[in-house]
């Protein structure tokens, strides 16, 4: 399987855990206006940043394979671009959460606490747990295609944790009545959030910053291939650049002869030969086909 399809099984993944995340987010939002819980909101606000993250990713490397012009280039950039959005989104949303939770934690030293719905506040949690399990396992099966799909897995985890603290906040306030809980667990779902952002900006913007080696054109290498005695034609041609080294991936269709005498081995050596000459490639990944021809 080439980088591409790899890839586009991964997104695959993400949309099915974007749709289940963004149906249990709505619910989140309503649950807080109803329970009146800080920490159900903010664990609303921190689903509606992985959310936006997963959206801008999704957007970001559809416009990098249809635009790009080498795979690696196009997708890393467009990505990096699509987290630094989203690291200002975390550091908005926990400033906001934190902002209000202060208010709430003044308001309850003085005497005037807000009400919460602990029932509804827990029965939240425990919907998100199955919503949030339901996303990390479809995310976990494709974990070792994709680095992307990895790093959300460990972010719906986190988000499983979340649910599960937000669940026992719910229990205690109903067995103690201490409210105070619920803005505590608020503050901490948001100091998570900030430093997570943190992370993702630091990363984003050495990301952006960081100059790579130039690297060659999928048409310059997609014409070398084609230029090789014994091929037809090349697709789902992907050139990145892994650990400062050169790596080319190809389809290629060689001429129905070839497959006749089945000398694949011989004319893939050949095509590597050809792009480790004229673009120093370190490594290849080529799959062969064969021509597909009504006859035969």
């Amino acid at each position: 399987m080439t980088e591409i399809t790899t890839h586009q099984a991964s997104r695959k993944r993400l949309i099915i855990a974007l749709c289940i995340t963004c149906s249990f987010m709505l619910i989140q939002l309503v649950g807080a206006y109803y329970s009146n819980s800080l920490a159900v909101l903010a664990d609303a606000g921190h689903l509606f940043v992985h959310n936006s993250s997963l959206f801008i990713a999704l957007i970001a490397s559809t416009v990098a394979i249809h635009l790009a012009k080498t795979f690696s280039d196009g997708y890393k950039k467009a990505e990096y671009t699509g987290g630094l959005i989203n690291g200002l989104l975390y550091l908005s949303i926990a400033v906001l959460i934190l902002f209000e939770g202060s208010d709430r934690l003044n308001h309850h030293m003085t005497g005037n606490e807000h009400h919460v719905d602990s029932y509804l506040m827990s029965v939240i949690a425990a919907v998100g747990f199955l919503f949030h399990g339901a996303s990390a396992w479809i995310l976990y099966k494709g974990r070792k295609d994709s680095i992307n799909v990895y790093a959300v897995f460990l972010h719906s985890f986190f988000d499983l944790l979340s649910t599960v603290s937000t669940f026992f906040a719910g229990v205690i306030i109903h067995l103690t009545g201490w409210l105070v809980v619920d803005i505590l667990s608020s503050m901490l779902i948001s100091v998570f959030v900030l430093f997570t952002g943190i992370k993702v900006l630091n990363t984003c913007i050495k990301g952006l910053l960081l100059k790579s080696p130039a690297l060659p054109s999928v048409k310059a290498v997609e014409q070398a291939i084609i230029n090789t005695e014994h091929v037809e034609s090349a697709h789902n041609i992907t050139v990145t650049n892994a650990e400062g080294k050169l790596v080319v991936g190809a389809h290629i269709v060689l001429n129905h002869h070839c497959t006749i005498e089945a000398h694949d081995s011989a004319c893939r050596i050949e095509v590597e030969s050809v792009l480790t000459e004229q673009f120093k490639v370190a490594s290849c990944v080529l799959q062969i086909e064969s021509h597909q021809c009504p006859d035969h």
